[in-house]
């Protein structure tokens, strides 16, 4: 396991870089031996330094959602991050300028009405804790170089957290079969993707139960006002300069935004 002042400064590394928007080589081409677990830690402490900059954390976050994306990284469980909340645009205009190399996807994000705590939380206790849900396109924007990283580096890079555009139609999940929502996402009029609720581990409550229990473990548990995102229903895309982005999930409303220098 990695030493405290390792972490910090690998983390310090990580800020650094998206704070001037140059992309670095993966932590692991320098620490090979780098675990999940130092991945970890990695995140909490540059959770702790956004913080002593003045930023609070607004929404969690999961990631590696799909069947497909476990496999792919070899995982039995999805990854875990924060939003932070400098990332969270209300103009519609996502800063081309501020990021590297970001790219979309579509979710759908759940508003608590009820603590939870795990372990053993199912998908059934999520929804019956739940006061909304509501759309949300995330902006992922990994700080590594050519978007190539590790499991342990997408971790400690706070699973390449970025920005997000949350929708205004919010539901009770009661009046909606989460994993039934189709959600499609076009960019400049073209659909790129699209998707249900299902492909986030067959319901995106079930996303949210996984959340719980993996916090469960350290001894925290999920509030009562907390905003979590459930994970990408659609592939992430890239953006550039000029897109104009469309996105519509059954029962929840659309999302647009355009790309701008």
């Amino acid at each position: 396991m990695l030493a405290e002042q390792v972490c910090r400064a690998l983390a310090q590394k990580l800020v650094d870089a998206e704070l001037g928007k140059q992309e670095i080589v993966k932590l692991t081409a320098e620490y090979p031996e780098l675990s999940v677990e130092d991945g970890y830690l990695i995140q909490e402490e540059l959770i702790k330094l956004k913080n002593e900059q003045g930023h609070s954390v607004l929404a969690l976050k999961m990631g590696l959602t799909s069947q497909a994306k476990m496999k792919q990284m070899n995982v039995h469980e999805p990854i875990c991050g924060v939003i932070f909340d400098y990332m969270a645009i209300d103009n519609g205009i996502l800063p081309l300028g501020e990021l590297i190399h970001p790219k979309v996807e579509a979710e759908i994000a759940f508003v608590l009405g009820k603590d939870i705590a795990g372990p053993g939380v199912t998908g059934a206790q999520v929804l019956a804790a739940t006061e909304y849900v509501l759309p949300a396109l995330e902006i992922i924007d990994s700080r590594y170089k050519n978007f190539e990283f590790t499991l342990p580096d997408v971790i400690a890079d706070n699973t390449s957290s970025s920005r997000v555009f949350f929708g205004s139609r919010l539901k009770r999940p009661d009046e909606l079969e989460l994993d039934l929502v189709g959600v499609t996402l076009s960019i400049n009029g073209q659909m790129k993707d699209l998707g249900a609720g299902a492909a986030v581990l067959g319901h995106p409550a079930h996303s949210v139960a996984m959340l719980a229990n993996m916090l469960a473990r350290k001894g925290e548990k999920l509030r009562a006002g907390q905003v979590i995102l459930s994970g990408g229903i659609t592939g992430a895309h890239q953006l550039f300069a000029g897109d104009v982005v469309s996105a519509h999930w059954d029962g929840l409303g659309g999302i647009d935004f355009v790309v701008k220098e």
